[in-house]
């Protein structure tokens, strides 16, 4: 594995055409503080008074893809944002371009942040949701120990039918079981959630349904 630090240094222009800019381009972008190489010459007419890193060129790159669907302005004032807060942040950093904004994960915290915001961007994992409501379901379905052996009817449910209270099992289904000589166990391997209790209750409320249309 090549490290960074024993690759060879750039001028200016072999920066340029190795991250896709022209060189009046990079010369630009270095002479408005959109990014400065790492060594830099105040005697600007010396062929070499910009050399680029490895690390250099590798920012530049990135750069010159984000500006691909960022403002250069908006880069700019990026640029002056991390300036004051990471060292070679452009060749370090992941970014992200959301319209046309950039957004980046902070080292530190994993959290993403729009810079020129200011702001931190939770990021929302739909697997751990997806977890969690899963989780749910399976809680929301676990009936309580009153409504073992009752039976209840609702607008929403099965069109208002009675059922075991709990649970979308009606009544008239246990009862049609049981009239074809189904015992307590038979139709409990057709509803498996279903308590013995809960099968003696919806039997008992179909008997008096019946007893009370044939009265």
């Amino acid at each position: 594995m090549v490290r960074q630090d024993d690759l060879p240094a750039f001028t200016l222009e072999q920066a340029a055409r190795l991250s896709g800019l022209s060189a009046r381009q990079a010369l630009y972008w270095a002479r408005t503080h959109v990014f400065e190489p790492q060594y830099t010459d105040n005697n600007t007419r010396s062929p070499y008074s910009r050399i680029y890193s490895f690390r250099d060129v590798v920012g530049l790159r990135t750069l010159a893809k984000l500006r691909k669907q960022v403002s250069l302005q908006a880069l700019r004032a990026i640029s002056a944002w991390f300036k004051e807060r990471y060292e070679s942040p452009w060749a370090s950093l992941r970014f992200y371009v959301i319209g046309r904004e950039v957004i980046f994960d902070e080292p530190d915290t994993g959290l993403h942040v729009a810079p020129l915001r200011g702001q931190y961007l939770l990021p929302v994992e739909l697997e751990p949701i997806a977890r969690e409501t899963q989780a749910a379901v399976v809680q929301l379905r676990q009936r309580a120990p009153d409504d073992i052996g009752q039976v209840a009817r609702h607008r929403y449910v099965l069109q208002n039918d009675w059922v075991v209270k709990g649970t979308r099992v009606p009544t008239r289904g246990i009862w049609n079981f049981h009239d074809a000589g189904y015992d307590t166990a038979a139709i409990i391997r057709e509803y498996p959630t279903l308590k013995p209790a809960d099968v003696q209750a919806a039997i008992r409320h179909e008997q008096l349904l019946r007893e009370q249309l044939a009265s």
